[in-house]
């Protein structure tokens, strides 16, 4: 068996170690005998998903999205929900999050058109929301821990009836700090604020990707056990750091609430993210 990795924009948009979820995806393969090949797609390459098993799409600033929006929009975008919709595996961090939403609000009020496929929609405020985070999530079955780290100023809403990827516990502000949602799962994609890279310190979200993509291209249902004990210790550490963080937001005295009311008091730029 092969499966076929795609890394969308991968020179423009790889922050905070993203490369490793590419790595860890192809890993986690060929350590069961499936043969994995990496193809790169900058801007202006012809997309054809079709040939493709995983999407990823790493994160970048906002100079970045403004570069690279009408080529994934106009030149990859159809093709690319088509195959999503159909229940391609997708995996989409911070920009690249945003970008797969409906729009992106820049700070400067420009409202940046997404590829509209993930049922959210982004806003950027005077607010920005940086350290460890803790998500509780039941997407596999039993509850499940995810960590990672956040660095971000978009503040995400989740449109009705979308599913979020968890709940932040604890540590953490997630999509945008008020309603405690972290991330989106649609269908077989996945938009997550969680940086660090993801994938190494949490082996069960990339056995996800890899079991669906299996699924999808040759009908197996089960992916064969690895031994896990490194990575589980990566994620117990991870873990156990963010518990000891305090976990700040620059701008807290300037969050409000959609409505426009107060959301925390704030004494200084900076403050604690309370747990939850």
């Amino acid at each position: 068996m092969k499966l076929t990795i795609a890394w969308l924009f991968p020179s423009r948009m790889d922050i905070y170690g993203d490369r490793g979820n590419v790595l860890t995806l192809q890993r986690r393969a060929e350590w069961r005998g499936i043969i994995t090949e990496l193809r790169t797609f900058s801007r202006g390459d012809p997309f054809d998903p079709d040939l493709l098993d995983i999407i990823f799409l790493g994160g970048g600033q906002d100079r970045q999205q403004r570069m690279l929006v009408q080529d994934l929009i106009k030149t990859k975008g159809p093709a690319l929900r088509a195959a999503i919709e159909d229940g391609l595996p997708t995996l989409a961090v911070c920009g690249g999050y945003q970008l797969l939403g409906e729009y992106y609000q820049m700070n400067d009020g420009d409202r940046l058109p997404g590829v509209d496929i993930l049922p959210v929609e982004t806003i950027a405020e005077p607010v920005r929301y940086i350290g460890n985070i803790i998500v509780e999530t039941d997407l596999f079955g039993a509850r499940r821990t995810l960590v990672g780290f956040e660095n971000h100023n978009g503040c995400t809403y989740l449109k009705p009836g979308a599913r979020p990827l968890g709940r932040v516990r604890r540590r953490g502000s997630g999509n945008n700090g008020r309603d405690h949602t972290e991330g989106v799962i649609y269908r077989n994609a996945i938009g997550t604020y969680l940086h660090g890279a993801l994938l190494p310190k949490n082996p069960v979200l990339a056995d996800f990707l890899l079991q669906k993509a299996l699924n999808r291209r040759y009908g197996v249902t089960e992916l064969a056990p690895l031994d896990d004990s490194l990575e589980t210790e990566a994620h117990d550490a991870a873990l156990r750091l963010a518990l000891k963080s305090h976990p700040k937001y620059l701008g807290a005295h300037l969050i409000k609430k959609r409505d426009g009311s107060p959301l925390r008091g704030g004494r200084d730029t900076m403050k604690d993210v309370p747990d939850v």
